[in-house]
């Protein structure tokens, strides 16, 4: 079949996201990208296409402009990815959803709640669909997790522990001149959480994914440890489910020798698996009683779950643009089931707008919490 026809909106010099998403989205081969609005003035997003051997003619100024093009042209895109900072997010997916055009956008959902209520609202109505790049559900083993709980190998689940650990901004980074840092501190364009809003979502999203469960009620203290920064750069959770599980949830970016330590332990009351981004091809598994299992990606026991989005032979690793590809390729397959009308295959898993909008209330309900020193809040 025929590349679906791509369009990009940000992610132009000098943003490292946009160059993961149209990486990931080639993996695969699904994808070919056609139209972009790349930055946020005419000539860096000119510069920007050239750079990537984009039609001049299909660069646009903005994308309000490059929707409305695109959704006439014979040939227009059939679906954009929108990978701007936060605040950047809600204005152009509309745009793109109001004109029958798919959405793939990266995380978190949008700066606000109320932006995000909008955006439900007309990706609800919208005949496209709307896909998360939450891209740490792509991993093969962590296909396989899922699967091993809702399959109940770990019992009742008592005990969620999930972490994602950096160090980046141990020091003032955007203060250096750094524009990854620089949009990630400021309230007016990554919204009401920091560290929490970056890659705290992700690790809500992980255990949620795998775990089959949503907190119920947490008690959040949000810290900004480095002078003068108005976002949280530190944030401590506990969590509370209806089940009667506990867990914890740690996002930091100013613990140094963290690198990208996203990590998750799940225990039930016959076992407990062990999880961590950077060793991803390896998951630890452990029934009660008996000694610890070492499960690999492409190994003895390798879950069809695993398998079917594994890429290369045991041995050789899978990693962060590999998970990211699976997110691409399971869109892809989405949008052509739509197109034929056929109804979406059931192994199909992406991270949708109510994973977006489940990020976005937990984001505000950590920052009331923290607002009331740590009290407990439903969500």
């Amino acid at each position: 079949m025929k590349p679906i026809r791509l369009g990009m909106v940000g992610g132009g010099q000098g943003a490292f996201i946009g160059g993961v998403h149209r990486i990931a989205a080639r993996i695969d081969g699904q994808f070919q990208l056609v139209a972009g609005a790349l930055s946020s003035t005419p000539e860096r997003a000119a510069a920007s296409a050239a750079e990537l051997g984009l039609d001049p003619a299909r660069s646009y100024g903005d994308f309000a402009q490059m929707a409305q093009r695109e959704a006439r042209l014979k040939d227009g895109i059939e679906a954009v990815a929108i990978v701007t900072p936060n605040h950047m997010h809600a204005g152009p997916a509309i745009e793109f959803l109001k004109r029958g055009i798919h959405v793939i956008c990266d995380k978190p959902l949008t700066a606000t709640m109320a932006e995000a209520k909008r955006l439900a609202k007309v990706a609800e109505s919208s005949k496209a669909l709307f896909i998360l790049t939450h891209n740490y559900t792509g991993y093969p083993l962590i296909r396989q997790a899922r699967a091993m709980v809702a399959a109940g190998e770990l019992g009742r689940i008592r005990l969620v522990q999930v972490e994602y650990v950096q160090d980046w901004l141990t020091e003032r980074a955007e203060s250096s001149g750094s524009k990854q840092a620089e949009w990630r501190v400021d309230p007016a364009r990554a919204g009401g959480g920091g560290a929490l809003g970056d890659i705290g979502t992700h690790a809500w999203n992980l255990a949620a994914f795998v775990s089959g469960q949503e907190p119920s009620a947490l008690a959040a203290d949000l810290s900004s440890f480095v002078e003068g920064r108005q976002l949280d750069d530190n944030a401590h959770v506990l969590l509370r489910y209806e089940g009667g599980a506990k867990g914890m949830l740690w996002a930091s970016q100013v613990a140094p020798g963290n690198e990208n330590g996203l990590r998750l332990r799940i225990y039930g009351d016959k076992g407990g698996i062990e999880w961590g981004q950077e060793d991803p091809n390896k998951l630890w598994f452990t029934r009660f009683g008996q000694p610890k299992q070492l499960l690999t990606r492409n190994g003895t026991g390798a879950s069809p779950e695993n398998q079917r989005v594994s890429r290369t032979p045991g041995g050789h690793p899978e990693g962060y643009l590999e998970a990211f590809a699976t997110i691409y390729s399971e869109a892809a397959r989405a949008i052509r089931a739509h197109q034929s009308g056929a109804p979406l295959p059931a192994e199909v898993l992406y991270p949708s707008l109510q994973d977006g909008l489940s990020g976005m209330r937990f984001v505000e309900a950590c920052l009331r919490s923290s607002s009331r020193n740590g009290a407990w809040v439903t969500l």
